[in-house]
């Protein structure tokens, strides 16, 4: 093993230790990166969000000019609680060519190899700026990379490339659907169970939500582009959690759905939010407040993140597949980062260390091999604009 393939294990060590699931602040890793980029000369800044308890970071090697190349991840992992881990989850441990630990594929790995790489670079030799990008926030709607990329809108800081190194098996994948999150919250009105009549059972209106949504989802199959690349070619729904209710013989007072849609047109999206929201104002919201005025659904917003899409020109993917000497470029159903920066006229693609498999898993790991091939990657990077 090379010493920057050791170093950039060192790295992923310190970054998993960093337990920074998004409900949490991200803070003290990103402090540990901005320390570590600033003593390589990076011209450094932070973007906090409203709250000051996490930020942004972005760094830039080499000449002050616009354009450039962007390499970019984000901090923040999902949680552990209730995953049976055979090893602390926050310390990454080395079993048979593979990392164990929150992150390391998803996707702490990347950072890791653009660190240990950053770090071999003379930034007086770069012919085009090389920017860093570790964001907040992606696992709960992109949140961070969506203010970022306001900022740099702002500070003319667009890049011309962007490489996403979300896990792709190092793959070159040029587009894949949206993601667009929402919560819905039901308040009816509590009683006693013997008398559901008298009562706004959430719970029940909620059903009725998530059943109208389950019907679109053979719309959605039959709106279908007849030339979508997509794997499945529709727009798809999932409900991610239902709650409500307290006891068993109580009329459920209030009830949550969170859901979600992956979406491979706008039209499928503007369609299904129109149909929704119509039927709770003209069919759920009148029979809740026939009983109790004080009834209510709200829907909110978690994130719409707009997908990446496939583009004939594209200089990110024609640069990747130089360096790595890879032909063609494929398609995910995951989302990603990746359109939020191509809506700011950057060329993008998505290719990371990892298999999109082990994400969010118990026991996640990263193959010692895909983030050696990473470092590769990023190296044959560093010397093309050097």
């Amino acid at each position: 093993m090379k010493p920057i393939e050791y170093r950039t294990i060192e790295h992923l060590r310190h970054l998993v230790g960093f337990a920074s699931v998004s409900a949490d602040s991200n803070l003290d890793l990103i402090a540990w990166l901005s320390d570590r980029f600033e003593a390589l000369g990076a011209r450094v800044f932070l973007d906090h969000d409203p709250s000051g308890t996490k930020a942004n970071l972005f760094a830039t090697l080499g000449p002050e000019t616009t354009g450039g190349i962007l390499l970019s991840g984000h901090t923040d992992v999902v949680p552990v609680t209730d995953q049976d881990w055979t090893s602390d989850p926050f310390d990454v441990i080395q079993r048979n060519d593979r990392l164990y630990g929150r992150g390391t594929c998803d996707m702490k790995g990347f950072i890791a190899a653009c660190l240990a790489v950053a770090e071999t670079i003379d930034a007086h030799t770069l012919t085009r700026p090389l920017h860093f990008a570790f964001t907040y926030d992606e696992e709960v709607g992109c949140l961070g990379a969506r203010a970022l990329v306001a900022v740099l809108r702002d500070k003319g800081l667009v890049p011309d490339i962007t490489i996403i190194g979300e896990p792709t098996e190092m793959r070159i994948i040029e587009g894949h659907k949206g993601c667009c999150e929402y919560t819905a919250e039901f308040v009816g009105l509590e009683g006693h169970g013997s008398a559901p009549d008298l009562g706004v059972n959430a719970a029940e209106y909620a059903t009725r939500y998530v059943t109208r949504l389950l019907e679109l989802r053979q719309d959605l199959i039959e709106r279908s582009p007849p030339d979508s690349p997509f794997d499945p070619p529709w727009s798809t729904i999932n409900i991610g959690r239902i709650s409500g209710g307290v006891a068993h013989n109580v009329i459920a007072g209030k009830a949550v759905v969170d859901w979600e849609m992956r979406p491979v047109q706008v039209s499928d999206l503007d369609f299904v939010k129109s149909v929704i929201t119509r039927f709770c104002s003209t069919d759920l919201l009148p029979a809740m407040q026939a009983i109790s005025p004080e009834a209510s659904i709200s829907v909110t917003t978690i994130g719409e993140v707009a997908g990446l899409v496939p583009m004939p020109q594209n200089a990110a993917r024609d640069l990747v597949a130089k360096l790595t000497g890879t032909n063609g470029a494929d398609l995910v159903a995951f989302s990603t980062e990746a359109g939020l920066f191509q809506a700011i006229g950057s060329d993008v693609v998505v290719c990371g260390p990892g298999s999109i498999r082990q994400a969010h898993k118990p026991d996640e790991y990263l193959e010692v091999d895909q983030l050696n091939a990473c470092v590769a990657m990023l190296t044959a990077l560093a010397d093309h604009i050097s």
